[in-house]
């Protein structure tokens, strides 16, 4: 038997798929500047330079950078932020109470191009989806009248005993 979110979590649960879904969006988009990145720097040798000779922005080949590289700076902000979004998964998926491999193929969308763009969608459907069902299947809290009613029901039913 699978495990089921607690009931105090769900709340929780929306906040952390939304963190999710900015995360895995910034992650996918800066995994996807760095697969360009990487081709550029590979295949012809060069790299992004900011603010060089060449101009604002300008590929040069890769021993003649003499001011910012992007090209590194891209290969670290997504690194770290790629922490952010394992971040975010093991949140999402702790609270969820999904089984371990399932926190791996989320993790997985950070590394593998376009892969994040896809979860994300999917996650967020599936996620909705279960919080509108198990939303609308709690009871709804007893009007405040209804209680004193009861108890003073059950209290004359016993005084009628007697």
């Amino acid at each position: 038997m699978p495990l089921e979110p607690k009931l105090a979590d769900l709340p929780r649960i929306r906040g952390a798929l939304r963190f999710y879904q900015v995360a895995a969006v910034i992650t996918g988009v800066l995994l996807l500047a760095l697969c360009a990145e990487m081709i550029m720097k590979y295949a012809f040798g060069l790299e992004l330079e900011l603010g060089g000779p060449q101009g604002f922005l300008a590929f040069v080949p890769g021993d003649t950078v003499t001011a910012v590289n992007l090209s590194t700076g891209i290969l670290i902000v997504h690194g770290w932020f790629y922490v952010v979004y394992l971040f975010s998964d093991f949140r999402l998926w702790s609270l969820m109470r999904w089984p371990f491999p399932r926190f791996i193929v989320i993790a997985l969308g950070g590394v593998v191009p376009f892969l994040s763009f896809i979860l994300e969608v999917r996650i967020a459907r599936e996620v909705r989806a279960y919080l509108d069902r198990r939303e609308s299947e709690t009871p709804s809290a007893s009007p405040t009248g209804s209680a004193p009613d009861v108890a003073a029901g059950t209290t004359d039913h016993v005084e009628a005993q007697q």
